[in-house]
């Protein structure tokens, strides 16, 4: 009884800490969501365009700080918005300052989000569930970084819902790190392209990627969405799937 009591009291200061740091976390985010949720707004951004430009131009060292630190917390809280963001980025810097900081910085926000999910519910999952995810757990241990490297080339689950899902596992933080950013990089490229080739932000705002549809993006995207089946197709031959066992009682 008193060992019992002695775990049951040891647990209840964690519960306490982490519902505090949700809470902070929450104030946090809502604060700044509030007070720069506006960059996350096509609208909003193509009414500051000019003034944006110019501030790129005086301070560049700080605007790419700036879209760094507001991307990588847009991506690491999952607020919506990310994707709008990469292709005004694309825009805004150019094809290849905007490649390098939207693949470091998705990274980074992936990793967060990884982060808080380990922090807030690994240990209750792992625990209420121990007995179902022994195997899982042991199959990630050896493949985990095959199958996240899966998941990130072809998306077939939201990129939010895997860094959550990926907090919960035992996949090592540094596997978790490298293979999001290896995984990433084509979407990333693309659509970093994508928002490199409009004219403006007003028409992004206005007409979407047909205001500026031209062969080469339309060649980009179709190679985006025909890159995951030969992935597809690459991984199956580099590791095939275990055959199902067949029943020995059929004929």
């Amino acid at each position: 009884m008193g060992q019992n009591n002695t775990t049951t009291s040891g647990t209840h200061p964690k519960r306490w800490g982490r519902l505090l740091c949700v809470l902070i976390g929450a104030v946090i985010v809502i604060f700044l969501y509030q007070r720069y949720g506006q960059f996350l707004n096509l609208e909003v951004l193509a009414e500051k365009e000019s003034a944006l430009a110019a501030w790129r131009d005086r301070s560049p060292l700080m605007a790419l700080g700036g879209a760094f630190v507001i991307y990588t917390l847009a991506t690491g809280f999952s607020l919506p918005g990310a994707a709008i963001m990469t292709l005004a980025l694309g825009w805004f810097f150019g094809f290849g300052r905007a490649f390098v900081l939207v693949s470091f910085a998705s990274t980074a926000g992936a990793t967060l989000a990884f982060l808080i999910s380990r922090f807030l519910l690994r240990e209750w999952v792992q625990t209420r569930f121990r007995d179902r995810l022994t195997g899982f757990n042991d199959a990630l241990k050896r493949e985990g970084a095959f199958y996240l490297f899966t998941l990130r080339l072809i998306p077939v689950v939201p990129f939010f819902v895997i860094n959550l899902v990926m907090g919960l596992t035992p996949l090592p933080v540094r596997t978790f790190w490298w293979v999001s950013q290896v995984g990433m990089l084509p979407g990333t490229a693309v659509f970093v392209y994508a928002g490199s080739q409009f004219p403006s932000l007003q028409v992004l705002a206005e007409k979407g990627a047909k205001g500026i549809l031209s062969p080469q993006l339309i060649l980009a995207f179709v190679i985006l969405g025909l890159f995951p089946l030969v992935v597809k197709k690459v991984m199956n031959r580099i590791h095939p799937p275990n055959p199902v066992p067949q029943d020995s009682h059929t004929p």
